[in-house]
């Protein structure tokens, strides 16, 4: 079931979120994604629409909407594979007309991911905070 975030649901998000980083983008250390979780739960968190998706009482992932940006969308590692992504990002799809996300261009799973839901690559940037090239993406703008 996805249902839109509580409070309480912060701390699995968070657990979500650093693991699933540190797995997809190692090319920028488990050091700098660790050093993100209170402005993910001070800042972006608060100032996203987010959504989880919970099985048997578990949150086995979440995306986050900022305007008509996909800002996140993460399973938990050992769940992945199993749909979970898809459904999130169908449920993402439904709620925007137009959507844009970016994506390390060394992240060649999410790419792929991404591609087989719509997204096109529209251009490429440099993520002023890591310094790792990122592909723009967007679905139906």
């Amino acid at each position: 079931m996805i249902r839109e975030y509580r409070e309480a649901d912060i701390e699995h998000i968070l657990d979500i979120w650093l693991s699933a980083s540190i797995k997809a983008h190692s090319f920028a250390g488990s050091e700098y994604w660790q050093s993100k979780v209170s402005e993910m739960r001070d800042v972006y968190i608060p100032a996203s629409e987010t959504f989880v998706y919970e099985a048997d009482e578990q949150i086995a992932g979440f995306y986050c909407l900022y305007g008509s940006t996909l800002a996140a969308v993460f399973v938990l590692p050992s769940l992945q594979g199993q749909g979970i992504g898809s459904a999130l990002m169908d449920d993402a799809k439904s709620r925007r007309s137009c959507l844009q996300l970016s994506v390390y261009s060394q992240n060649t799973p999410s790419i792929s991911f991404y591609k087989q839901h719509g997204f096109i690559s529209i251009g490429e940037q440099i993520d002023e905070q890591t310094g790792q090239p990122e592909f723009i993406m967007e679905h139906y703008c």
